[in-house]
């Protein structure tokens, strides 16, 4: 496996494991995978501490480095167990702080993470986008952006989540090229966050280009053809089932691992699943799925170190 390949891929997560998880009414207009349960709100709290537990187990069987870090009972932040919301670690030594909508969520910004990071790996510059939340714009993580860090181009599709200024200045420290485009569901609601309809890696790629404005699809496409990305196409029904929403992970040994849910894994055709070129670790998060509205890929911040 040659260096070109792995370079660009985590070998070790950040996952936040929840204290008060539950839905978000902040956040809930703009998610159309939230759903609100009748259930008491204890009870898929303990639930989703259970699924995370449980996934961390899985994650460590497959040689994955893990860092937990406990959510706190002050203040309260029902979406702390998707911190690739709020940071981004890039292999340059670099991380950026993004600006978040709702205003419960940008409590998960803590110092306490940061210093932690700080203090194990090496980083040289640190971007605070944050401020752009008293303007109103917001630009939230690797949930707004899908890095292609091979070939530093960067995709966003636009909501009230994901401001283009404030992606294209996101993508101007970085030396990223930008290309920003229009996603919807069916209901005619934007997508509110680009990586449940793409992923891409070195590996393996999926986008659903039928979610994509029309105008806009062509521009997308001609960037992962130029990038020499050949996606596995996903339905609009495979993305509601959080096909979309993978990530690709080396363990300690150096091996590629996509990592996402069960219930996505289980939307996708055997001939898709042929399209895989390296192991996948399937995880059962229902509760996380169904209640967060976010699927695995948001619960891993990406670390990247030698």
């Amino acid at each position: 496996m040659s260096k070109s390949n792995t370079e660009y891929i985590a070998n070790t997560v950040l996952m936040i494991r929840p204290n008060a998880f539950g839905f978000n009414p902040e956040t809930a207009s703009s998610n159309a995978f939230q759903s609100e349960s009748l259930a008491n709100e204890r009870e898929f709290s303990a639930n989703a501490v259970r699924e995370f537990d449980a996934m961390v187990e899985v994650l460590l069987k497959y040689h994955i480095e893990v860092i937990i870090v406990e959510d706190t009972e002050y203040p309260y932040t029902p979406d702390a167990i998707f911190p690739n919301n709020w940071m981004s670690l890039h292999t340059d030594g670099t991380m950026i702080l993004y600006p978040m909508m709702a205003s419960n969520r940008r409590t998960e910004r803590r110092t306490d993470i940061i210093d932690m990071l700080k203090s194990r790996y090496e980083m040289d510059t640190i971007h605070d986008l944050s401020h752009h939340e008293l303007e109103g714009k917001f630009l939230e993580g690797t949930g707004s952006i899908v890095f292609d860090h091979e070939h530093k181009i960067a995709y966003a599709a636009l909501s009230a989540r994901t401001d283009k200024d404030v992606f294209h200045e996101c993508c101007a420290l970085l030396g990223y090229q930008p290309i920003a485009f229009r996603a919807y569901h069916a209901n005619g609601l934007p997508v509110y966050h680009t990586n449940v309809l793409m992923h891409i890696n070195p590996f393996v790629s999926a986008i659903c280009l039928d979610m994509i404005f029309l105008d806009d699809r062509y521009i997308v496409h001609d960037s992962l053809s130029r990038g020499r990305h050949t996606p596995i196409m996903l339905s609009k029904q495979q993305v509601n089932n959080f096909a979309g929403n993978m990530l690709v992970v080396l363990n300690t040994a150096g091996i590629p691992f996509l990592i996402g849910s069960k219930k996505g894994f289980a939307s996708l055709t055997e001939e898709q699943m042929k399209q895989i070129p390296i192991d996948i670790i399937q995880l059962d998060i229902p509760i996380i799925e169904s209640i967060g509205g976010g699927s695995v890929r948001c619960m891993l911040a990406e670390i990247y170190h030698s």
